[in-house]
C-alpha cells in the first residue's frame, strides 16, 4: 500500500499526519480551526484517500502558520507515499463548481515545485473560519514546495471566500486522486526521472 506518516513540529506549529493513496476515505481530522477540518475532510472524500491530521497550532497568533503548516506535511506525505512515480498517472485536472463559483486545478507531479495562484488578481472577497484566499495560497505553496508539484489554480466564476476555498479543495482532491493512479509500468518520463 502507498501510504506515508510524517511528524512535524516546530515552534509556531505540531503536526501528525497520515496518508494512505488507495484509501478508503476514512481518518480523523483535528487541526483546532474547524474550517481547515472542513477543507481536510472534503480533500479526504474527494480524493477518496487515507488521510488522517492531528495538529496543533499558535492560533491566539493567527491561523496562518496552522495552514501553511498542515500544507507541507501534506505535500511530504504525498512525496513519500509516491516514492519514484513509477507507474503514476502523473497529471490531473479537475475543474469544480460550488453554486456561483467555479475553480479548476491542473497539476503535475514533475518533481518540480511551481504554485500559479495569485490572490491578490482574484478579487475573493472575505474570509471563512479564519481561513483568506491568502491562507489558502499558502498551505498551496507548502503543498507543491513539499511535494514537488507543479500546480494551477483557476478561479473561472465566483468571489465568495467560502465557496472558492472549498471548490479549491474539491478541485484539488479530484485532480489528486487522477495524478496519483497506478495506471503503467514505466515511469512517465522521458528523463527517466520525475
Amino acid at each position: 500500500m502507498r501510504s506515508a506518516q510524517v511528524e512535524r513540529t516546530t515552534a509556531e506549529t505540531r503536526i501528525l499526519l497520515s496518508l494512505e493513496l488507495e484509501g478508503p476515505p476514512a481518518g480523523r481530522i483535528s487541526t483546532g480551526l474547524p474550517f481547515l477540518d472542513h477543507m481536510l475532510l472534503a480533500l479526504q472524500r474527494h480524493g477518496r484517500f487515507g488521510l488522517s491530521v492531528e495538529a496543533q497550532g499558535d492560533l491566539a497568533v493567527d491561523v496562518h502558520h496552522l495552514v501553511e503548516d498542515v500544507g507541507i506535511a501534506l505535500g511530504m506525505a504525498l512525496r513519500r507515499a509516491l516514492g519514484e512515480g513509477q507507474g503514476i498517472e502523473r497529471y490531473g485536472e479537475a475543474t469544480v463548481p460550488m453554486d456561483e463559483t467555479l475553480v479548476q486545478v491542473v497539476l503535475d507531479f514533475s518533481g518540480r515545485s511551481h504554485l500559479a495562484f495569485a490572490p491578490e488578481e482574484l478579487g475573493v472577497e472575505g474570509s471563512a473560519g479564519g481561513m483568506n484566499a491568502y491562507h489558502l495560497r499558502e498551505f498551496l505553496r507548502g503543498l507543491c514546495n513539499h511535494a514537488g508539484l507543479t500546480l494551477h489554480v483557476r478561479l473561472l466564476a465566483g468571489r465568495e471566500a467560502h465557496h472558492v476555498i472549498e471548490a479549491t479543495f474539491k478541485a484539488l482532491a479530484r485532480a489528486l486522486y487522477q495524478a496519483t493512479r497506478l495506471t503503467r509500468g514505466d515511469l512517465p518520463s522521458t528523463k527517466g526521472v520525475l
